[in-house]
């Protein structure tokens, strides 16, 4: 209710007065003050996502995370945290999971990145993906992209796993509703699918 009439913003590190024009105004002040900070030029990104090679134009200070999602259009890596917490922008840069968020995207030029969206092959859907649905992994969703590439690139790793290296290695992935059992599971069903190379019955 306070905040629909006024607002307390930092700017420049100093703490303003109560702002009675509310957030809209806040932020238009924001903008003013750090425009010669965050640049608004436009440049072209050559980016090889899920095997495709594209080009995008994007402000230079944009993420790898804001890049797929704001501009072609991939809305399987989630913007959580912003800050590299919660793995639920984790997409795998040359096969090693990545935090998209903090990851500006001219690092990833070079480099060949899978999104949640790429895990998938002509044949069907991942094995992971397939667990997942098959031992109710996900709930909500919202961090289940992240935790698939984690995994993903795990199982390439060690393909035969216990459940505290599951663990551990998913560990940068917070997960709030399933309570990671299922979860677990999924990944367990999945490393072992993988090694029999068998089909889902």
């Amino acid at each position: 209710m306070l905040a629909n009439r006024c607002a307390i913003t930092f700017i420049s590190g100093k703490q303003s007065a109560l702002h009675p024009n509310g957030i809209h105004a806040v932020v238009q002040t924001v903008r003013r003050e750090l425009g010669s900070v965050v640049s608004t030029n436009t440049e072209i990104v050559h980016l090889r996502v899920n095997g495709d090679v594209l080009e995008t134009g994007v402000p230079s200070h944009f993420t790898l995370l804001e890049t797929l999602r704001y501009r072609l259009g991939l809305t399987g890596s989630k913007q959580g945290c912003d800050k590299g917490d919660c793995g639920a922008c984790t997409v795998l840069l040359d096969g090693a999971p990545t935090l998209a968020c903090i990851t500006p995207v001219w690092e990833a030029e070079s480099k060949g990145i899978v999104t949640a969206e790429g895990l998938a092959s002509a044949e069907g859907p991942h094995p992971l993906q397939e667990e997942f649905d098959l031992n109710g992994a996900a709930q909500c969703g919202f961090c289940t992209p992240g935790i698939l590439c984690s995994a993903a690139a795990f199982l390439e790793r060690c393909p035969d796993p216990s459940r505290g290296e599951i663990k551990e290695a998913l560990s940068g992935n917070l997960c709030r509703c399933t309570g990671y059992t299922k979860i677990l599971d999924a990944v367990q069903a999945a490393a072992a699918r993988i090694r029999s190379n068998s089909p889902v019955t």
